[in-house]
């Protein structure tokens, strides 16, 4: 039963992002829901519905994704209940998506979730970092038609969402936000891989600073 809702989830995540070029698309949320899955193995989770779930839906009510979030937070409410996942796991699920972004936590600080909830979040993380990382930066700068780089606009400290949603350029977003996801980690398992990935992506930057002088 477990695998058919789960399939029912990928299949509404496809038709909800599908189409995304944001960024936050639905591979992006099929690769959060295997690094999900990794990390629960590292923390002895064998039960993995609520994780999958939540990593295939933490993007169908975001702002940056749907024009009414209102109007598709009821529409994955009928969707859970259809699905016939009880009220206590549509509580869980709605608590985790509605609380694990890089903004909420700005905004209010770093919210306690259940350990689904910060293997979840750290999943999201890690996506955002490393080679496809970089990529989705890059993109989502193109997608916000923001500047590429600009040694003339310093990074920024962003203290609330709203500051944090103004443009940017693509290679501050990486001392923005992106090299300080690792201090945000919840999992041993998860900080390894962040710092990983973030050491890729100074790499990349060595590289790309020495071909913009010459």
């Amino acid at each position: 039963m477990e695998k058919t809702k789960l399939a029912a989830v990928r299949q509404y995540a496809y038709e909800k992002l599908g189409q995304d070029r944001s960024g936050h698309d639905f591979y992006h949320v099929e690769r959060v829901a295997k690094i999900a899955k990794c990390l629960a193995a590292e923390e002895k989770i064998t039960d993995t519905t609520l994780i999958q779930t939540a990593s295939y839906l933490h993007d169908v009510i975001d702002d940056k994704v749907v024009e009414n979030v209102d109007s598709e937070k009821e529409n994955l409410k009928k969707f859970l209940k259809k699905l016939e996942f009880s009220s206590a796991d549509i509580q869980d699920i709605f608590f985790i998506i509605e609380n694990m972004s890089y903004s909420k936590e700005l905004e209010f600080g770093k919210v306690d979730l259940s350990i689904e909830g910060k293997i979840v979040q750290d999943a999201d993380r890690i996506d955002a970092l490393g080679a496809i990382g970089i990529l989705r930066t890059a993109y989502y700068g193109g997608h916000t038609e923001s500047p590429l780089y600009d040694p003339n606009v310093k990074p920024k400290e962003f203290k609330t969402k709203k500051d944090y949603r103004e443009k940017s350029t693509v290679i501050n977003h990486f001392y923005e936000k992106l090299f300080k996801l690792p201090l945000s980690m919840n999992t041993a398992a998860g900080l390894n891989e962040a710092n990983k990935r973030v050491e890729f992506m100074k790499e990349f930057l060595k590289r790309f600073y020495k071909e913009w002088e010459l």
